[in-house]
């Protein structure tokens, strides 16, 4: 799917009125139905656009391929294990969330759950209503001076890290991405995990649902851990394995827990839930005013700017299809769509080791987005039918085109200023070189030949490559135009090489049969770029 014009967005969770609001403002026509069943929201889905869910819709691969229309699925909200992000990139569907929408929520509700355990809040006040007035029962721990581990020191992380430190709280910490650094600039020594086991008192967990996150607390590190330590996730079920959980609570290895989140939601097997040092919230974590019209907010602005063109945040796949937006890379994506399509052209396959060089310290960055703008263009026309800067590299991998990307700082004059792209087909003579002139992609070299002046890419284009003492191609070329009433518009042509020259022609229309040039050149193929 290529990224057209958004039009008409599905709101179909509960979500703070000024997201409609803000979208209608924009020029998007919004429906709103929360509550839909899969079955409604599969008919629901097939004429929209843009699709707006919290975590009750459940955007799986089937919704996704109801949806013949959709570009993107934005979640008010952070994580994203609700949509099958997998199929929506195969798809060509973008999706979006607010990273820091609900950040402050959580981590406040992070930190009364880190008071209700340390002081047994709730069930002194669940005592207090049946009549009972226990003061013993409920003896509790000072904060100060205790550790707490904080695993995962991203937005929520550090919140709830700072604020528990003005209760005097020795905040340890681990993350696999932030830099020990960066983490002791907001109070919290990082350690390895098998170091923090033993040290913590209090352990909150602040990571996403992954395969390496899963059951980060299991029965193997409750072992190692202090005696009693009290254990918080406001993050995801089943970061914590609940089963070994109870046993560590029924054991006295865990002294409490309190969970806003579970595996299974709502918890079916309410053992956990039921014991008596255990602190349990229906998923509150961004349930507060301020976090949803933040996130509504968040989202619906995010939407308008992707529709009207102004950029993209927020972007949880194709990130390629975020620079997209910046008007300084706009041409050299183009630029990168096109060399990748006469890359297909003149090797006449889209299978192999594309290498894809940028040469030059502007282009020093550009590789992770130019990449699957030429992998796009290797695929363009091909058997995949929606290839888009979201999916190229999933669907190039899968069609055996393996994309890599190298740099050097230093390119070539007249373009040492401006950068210079080079895609070449490993193990052949196959490889085009281009950069960008004012705001225009234009060729320089194709297959060691270059081009006298740079060829505009753009629009409709013809190349040949005819011997050079084979005159007659142009003048047949322009007798055919005439034939069928299209504008020779652009004509460039390469350096000798092999007693052979490449011609790259722009044309007002594409022509419908090459018939008649084709006995007085080597090859042609026609573009569309």
């Amino acid at each position: 799917m290529a990224l057209g014009k958004l039009q008409k967005v599905l709101i179909s969770d509960s979500l703070d009125p000024c997201c409609r609001e803000i979208l209608q403002a924009g020029g998007l026509r919004v429906q709103e139905k929360p509550g839909l069943s899969k079955e409604e929201l599969l008919r629901e889905i097939r004429d929209c656009d843009g699709l707006i869910v919290r975590s009750a819709t459940k955007v799986t691969a089937d919704v996704l391929e109801a949806a013949e229309r959709l570009q993107v699925v934005g979640r008010a909200g952070t994580g994203v294990d609700n949509v099958d992000v997998e199929a929506a990139t195969r798809k060509g569907v973008l999706v979006m969330n607010t990273p820091t929408g609900n950040s402050l929520s959580a981590a406040e509700l992070t930190c009364g759950m880190i008071l209700s355990l340390a002081r047994q809040i709730p069930q002194a006040a669940a005592s207090m209503k049946e009549g009972k007035w226990d003061r013993k029962k409920y003896m509790g721990m000072e904060l100060n001076g205790k550790t707490l581990g904080v695993l995962g020191l991203g937005r929520i992380g550090r919140e709830v890290a700072t604020r528990m430190q003005a209760f005097g709280m020795k905040t340890i910490g681990y993350d696999p991405i932030i830099t020990p650094e960066v983490s002791a600039t907001f109070g919290v020594e990082q350690l390895p995990l098998e170091q923090i086991w033993p040290r913590c008192d209090f352990i909150t967990v602040h990571t996403p649902l992954l395969p390496s996150t899963t059951g980060l607390l299991n029965d193997s590190t409750f072992a190692k851990c202090r005696r009693g330590v009290q254990v918080v996730n406001c993050a995801r079920g089943g970061i914590v394995d609940e089963g070994a959980l109870l046993r560590a609570l029924q054991s006295g290895q865990c002294g409490g827990a309190a969970l806003d989140v579970f595996t299974q939601e709502p918890p079916k097997d309410r053992e956990l839930v039921n014991h008596p040092n255990v602190i349990s919230c229906p998923h509150l974590g961004a349930s507060t005013r301020e976090a949803q019209s933040r996130c509504g907010k968040e989202i619906a602005m995010q939407i308008v700017d992707m529709a009207t063109g102004k950029g993209l945040a927020g972007v949880v796949n194709g990130q390629a299809l975020s620079k997209a937006f910046a008007p300084q890379t706009k041409p050299w994506i183009a630029l990168a769509r096109a060399l990748g399509t006469v890359l297909r052209m003149v090797g006449k396959k889209a299978q192999g080791s594309v290498q894809v060089c940028t040469l030059g310290t502007p282009l020093q960055e550009a590789g992770s987005y130019l990449a699957p703008a030429v992998a796009a263009g290797m695929l363009a026309g091909g058997a995949q039918k929606e290839v888009t800067l979201v999916n190229a590299q999933l669907l190039a991998q899968e069609a055996g085109l393996k994309v890599t990307t190298t740099h050097s700082d230093v390119a070539p004059e007249p373009d040492g200023g401006t950068g210079l792209l080079q895609v070449a087909l490993q193990g052949t003579p196959y490889r085009a070189t281009g950069t960008v002139q004012g705001s225009a992609p234009v060729l320089r070299e194709l297959n060691g030949a270059t081009f006298k002046q740079p060829a505009p890419l753009a629009g409709p284009v013809l190349i040949y490559r005819a011997k050079a003492s084979e005159p007659s191609a142009l003048p047949t070329l322009a007798g055919m135009l005439g034939k069928v009433g299209v504008q020779l518009q652009s004509y460039h042509s390469s350096a000798i090489v092999a007693g052979e020259q490449w011609s790259l022609v722009g044309l007002s229309a594409p022509l419908s049969d090459l018939g008649e040039l084709k006995p007085r050149v080597t090859e042609v193929f026609q573009l569309h770029l």
